[in-house]
């Protein structure tokens, strides 16, 4: 996958390690164990559902796809979008959801004989470019269906992501995305393992800790590096 050009953003002090600020949050949390699924398909149908919204809500949405069978992507494939949509209302833009559902189910089926293995096998590069070719499907999606369900080693850039690191004062916020990823992939090895829990992590200390709005800076493990204190 080819990344943007480090942009060389200038700091004023010296950078501090990605792999101890990992460490840190996993010293705090404990192994997240992250994607929560049972299925690669689960986690497929899931970063859909989880775009623009609370998990709670997507996993609502999972649990009554699953009640009809319709976890899957052949089964989303035999399903016409009116059917999926009221499913899935938890999880907000549910109408514009279902049709990407069922663009995916339609790329699996077209591209790839139906055979998720295939699909998830298939290239790196190429299957970031076809998924990005899908309508509705940025970035964010697309990295957390390579990560988590196809197993391959990219580093995942969330809200919460920018939000934490910018703090720390290692990302500028208007970095583009490309860019961010390439910030954390030039600084870690391209472990499987390590970026989808130093995402996890980030996840569960964006939510927790650090909002937003009114972070809880008492708690925070990365506290002695903020810049926000």
């Amino acid at each position: 996958m080819k990344a943007e050009k480090d942009p060389g953003w200038a700091q004023t002090e010296p950078q501090i390690p990605l792999y101890e600020i990992y460490q840190a949050l996993r010293r705090a949390f404990g192994h997240q164990h992250w994607w929560p699924a049972e299925t690669a398909e689960e986690v497929i149908v899931g970063a859909v559902l989880a775009q623009n919204v609370a998990w709670e809500n997507a996993s609502r949405a999972i649990r009554a796809l699953k009640e009809k069978q319709l976890l899957s992507l052949a089964a989303l494939h035999e399903t016409d979008a009116t059917v999926i949509a009221p499913l899935i209302r938890p999880s907000r833009f549910y109408n514009q959801k279902a049709q990407r559902l069922k663009n995916l189910s339609d790329l699996l089926m077209d591209r790839f004989q139906g055979s998720l293995e295939a699909m998830l096998a298939a290239d790196l590069s190429l299957l970031r470019k076809e998924l990005m070719n899908l309508s509705g499907f940025g970035n964010e999606t697309v990295d957390s269906i390579l990560l988590y369900a196809a197993q391959k080693p990219v580093f995942v850039i969330d809200a919460y992501t920018r939000r934490i690191f910018s703090r720390l004062a290692l990302i500028p916020p208007d970095w583009s995305y490309r860019a961010c990823q390439q910030y954390f992939m030039d600084r870690l090895p391209a472990d499987l393992d390590l970026y989808q829990d130093f995402h996890a992590q980030i996840v569960c200390l964006g939510s927790r800790i650090c909002k937003k709005k009114n972070p809880l800076c008492s708690y925070c493990p990365l506290i002695r590096w903020c810049k926000k204190k």
